[in-house]
């Protein structure tokens, strides 16, 4: 028989607005060996957090980081880009496969997951990069425990991953069973429209990989993804029409969009950020932008992912083209959202499913994304009647900046706890490190 006292909380986190599958509604949270033991009335813990006028959300993961290490840490590495998540709400990131060198093997996996193992704040997982060469192994790789699935970049991005034609896409997708992440940007016809930039012009971005760069790419993969009856997740999709069509593909195809694309919009961003606001794909017209938001509004993208890719200010301070694309994002992913709920563009609840439970759903992962007896006891705490304004100095990013600074938003992270542990509350790191490797239902 089980003892009471084996029962009894560690944690309780009490008097806040709890977000349940159920609803939400004024509750304690408990919490035991690092899981949740109930929602309910707890007023005996060995250690209590009154959140008593706050919200507690189920813990929020970004799905799409670039942390840069190994081989560029000048720009992040685990570490800094760990505690950039957790300062603004990211309880578990999914890190990208293009640092140097690239995470294409057995090897590379494991050294990223020893890396990370108590050395990040928050829990991880780590894509492996799909090549031509490596194709055969891919369905071995991604059940690596830990790893976050495949990814392919069908146009070139920041490193040199890429696998840009349909005979070797095909083999990639029929290599696995697991969704695969794909970059879309059709390879051919940017390198057949390099001469649409302009010296010094970072507004002719978006003009050299235009939405028919994109939209050709989707198409293709979307084909191909059927032929091989393979699930897929398009990332970071800048075009309306892309949206669309991925809401006829359903069955095969789920997606993302990024808090950037839904924040700035091309005439406002280039004249005022300049390189700053270059990524890959880019940032788009304000048609663009409010387009997106209507295919959010009709349910289509299925999560929220930063891209956070930051470089260095005087990496991007070259005159463009030679400034690289990619920007921070992982901090100001959850503040940034939380204004656009306050501005009525989203729901909490919406908001919710974008960065937990859809995250879960879409992924397959084990013990988080909602909060629930028996789930992992990660929490974002926020003040929705809070106000917030990104400065320099809060940013944890080893870049330093961020396209946001001086942004004035209504909502406020308040805390982030990993597995019942506190990796920030106020503004404050907790005592050390304990992030772990996600679990997948598709992984050993």
């Amino acid at each position: 028989m089980t003892d009471p006292a084996d029962m009894a909380p560690e944690l309780v986190l009490s008097g806040g607005t709890v977000h349940t599958p159920s609803g939400s509604g004024v509750a304690d949270v408990a919490v035991r060996g690092g899981k949740i033991l109930g929602v309910g009335s707890y007023p005996d813990a060995a250690r209590r957090i009154d959140c008593t006028g706050l919200d507690v959300l189920p813990g929020v993961i970004d799905s799409q980081v670039h942390f840069r290490e190994p081989g560029l840490e000048h720009k992040e590495d685990l570490e800094s880009g760990g505690r950039a998540a957790v300062m603004g709400g990211i309880t578990a990131v999914f890190e990208m496969p293009n640092t140097n060198p690239n995470t294409d093997s057995v090897m590379r996996i494991q050294d990223k997951l020893d890396r990370a193992y108590h050395r990040m704040y928050c829990d991880h997982a780590f894509y492996v990069g799909a090549t031509a060469e490596n194709a055969p192994e891919l369905a071995d790789l991604e059940r690596i425990p830990g790893t976050a699935g495949v990814k392919i970049f069908m146009g070139a991005s920041t490193g040199n991953l890429l696998v840009a034609h349909d005979p070797e896409l095909a083999r990639v997708l029929a290599s696995g069973t697991r969704r695969v992440a794909i970059h879309s940007e059709d390879e051919d016809r940017m390198n057949a429209r390099k001469g649409e930039r302009v010296e010094g012009d970072p507004s002719s971005h978006p003009v050299w990989r235009d939405d028919e760069s994109a939209m050709l790419s989707t198409k293709r993969i979307l084909r191909l993804a059927r032929e091989a009856k393979r699930p897929i997740h398009i990332l970071h999709i800048t075009t309306p029409a892309e949206l669309e069509l991925i809401a006829q593909h359903r069955d095969i195809a789920t997606c993302e969009v990024t808090p950037q694309h839904l924040t700035l919009w091309a005439e406002d961003a280039y004249p005022r950020l300049g390189s700053y606001a270059q990524m890959n794909p880019p940032i788009r017209s304000k048609a663009h932008r409010d387009g997106l938001w209507h295919w959010l509004q009709q349910g289509v993208p299925d999560v929220l992912g930063s891209d956070h890719a930051p470089h260095t200010k005087e990496e991007k301070a070259k005159s463009y083209p030679a400034s690289p694309s990619g920007m921070p994002g992982v901090q100001t992913l959850l503040p940034l959202m939380l204004d656009h709920v306050a501005k009525g563009n989203m729901t909490l609840e919406r908001l919710i499913d974008m960065t937990s439970s859809g995250v879960q759903r879409v992924f397959g992962l084990v013990g988080k994304g909602r909060i629930a007896t028996g789930y992992d006891a990660d929490f974002t705490v926020i003040d929705r009647k809070g106000s917030f304004t990104i400065t320099e100095d809060w940013l944890e990013s080893r870049c330093g900046w961020s396209p946001f600074t001086g942004m004035e938003l209504e909502g406020r992270v308040v805390g982030t706890i990993v597995r019942g542990h506190t990796a920030m509350w106020e503004g404050q790191l907790g005592e050390r490190a304990q992030g772990e490797p996600l679990r997948f239902a598709g992984a050993l």
